[in-house]
């Protein structure tokens, strides 16, 4: 598990480097939801990836297939971060902590001449990134330590209503694949229960999981951070260290789905090798098993990107899928829509 710490921490430095110096803004409200009253996938474009999706569901909902999978077994993983939502040219998380700790700036002056806030105050990212895995450690346990988690998801809500994407202009939860979201709505018709399995933090996903995904707090699985409990004057608060406890990333991910779930996925979703371990549990199991990668090879509406990318980094996945029997989507060609169909530009 150090090993798979160390490598989250590494692919986080390479992401601090684009967040610190590309910066972050703000936005207005957006509900990201399917629309229920239009058909199965509508954004998606007739193909291999939409029908291997919908016979999947088809197959392992129908009593009389021999591929039927009882509701109590039919569980389906999803990464967050440029399978549900982009993820370019900065993660979410990332963007939070870079405002996070400029909006707390006053209430430290010490941080302007302390390490990794220093540099990180300055927009020097290289210097940021040069400190390792130690300068993120503390700058996550600045920003979400020393709060109830209740705390915490304010914070993050209060922030994604006000922060705009660096390129876009829009929300960040505004920037969320209509077509993912049709999928998630599929499966939940079809008694899948659907969960995120992220490499990012289990409470800042958790604070818009709901709103965004229809997706509940108990359903999503995240890297975790300590906590402690504290009694004063009689009021008992259980808060974040902020200090790592376990990374969802990687290898940690099938560790995560089995400590939090309790049960192999019959569906996992991912778009980076950073799903690789995940798909791989998933569809090593016995019984009919879907894998999907999402690939993003759409420049124009919205990044292409995967084997020589820092953030999203897609190059086994690609090169092992076709002999594993996954899916692999198309951004350009699979998709008729990219963002939420209720975004506004």
């Amino acid at each position: 598990m150090q090993r798979a710490r160390a490598a989250a921490f590494g692919c986080l430095s390479a992401a601090v480097l684009i967040a610190v110096s590309t910066g972050c803004a703000t936005a207005r409200d957006v509900r990201a939801v399917a629309r229920s009253s239009e058909p199965a996938l509508a954004s998606w474009r007739e193909g291999a990836s939409r029908d291997a999706i919908v016979d999947f569901v088809a197959r392992t909902t129908d009593p009389a297939s021999p591929d039927f999978v009882p509701e109590a077994e039919r569980i389906a993983v999803f990464d967050n971060d440029g399978t549900l939502w982009a993820e370019q040219p900065m993660y979410v998380q990332l963007a939070f902590i870079v405002d996070r700790v400029k909006a707390l700036r006053a209430q430290h002056p010490e941080w302007e001449s302390t390490e990794p806030f220093a540099s990180l105050l300055r927009g020097d990212a290289k210097a940021v990134a040069a400190q390792g895995e130690h300068a993120l450690a503390a700058l996550v346990a600045a920003t979400h330590g020393g709060m109830t988690d209740e705390e915490f998801r304010t914070v993050v809500r209060e922030w994604l209503a006000t922060a705009r994407h660096p390129k876009t202009g829009l929300r960040y939860d505004a920037m969320v694949y209509q077509p993912m979201l049709e999928v998630l709505a599929h499966l939940r018709a079809n008694g899948y229960r659907t969960f995120i399995v992220s490499g990012g933090g289990v409470d800042f996903v958790r604070a818009f999981a709901g709103e965004v995904y229809g997706i509940p707090t108990d359903q999503v699985v995240g890297s975790t951070a300590r906590y402690r409990y504290e009694s004063n004057d009689g009021v008992p608060r259980v808060v974040k260290t902020g200090e790592i406890d376990f990374v969802d990333d990687k290898e940690g991910k099938p560790v995560g789905i089995a400590s939090r779930i309790g049960m192999r996925p019959r569906i996992a979703f991912g778009n980076s090798d950073g799903d690789f371990a995940m798909l791989e549990w998933t569809t090593a199991g016995g019984g009919a098993r879907l894998g999907v990668l999402v690939h993003h090879t759409d420049g124009v509406r919205e990044w292409a990107y995967d084997r020589a990318s820092h953030i999203g980094k897609l190059a086994r996945g690609l090169d092992e899928a076709p002999a594993r029997g996954w899916v692999v989507v198309d951004m350009a060609r699979d998709w008729t829509a990219i963002y939420a169909a209720s975004s506004a530009r």
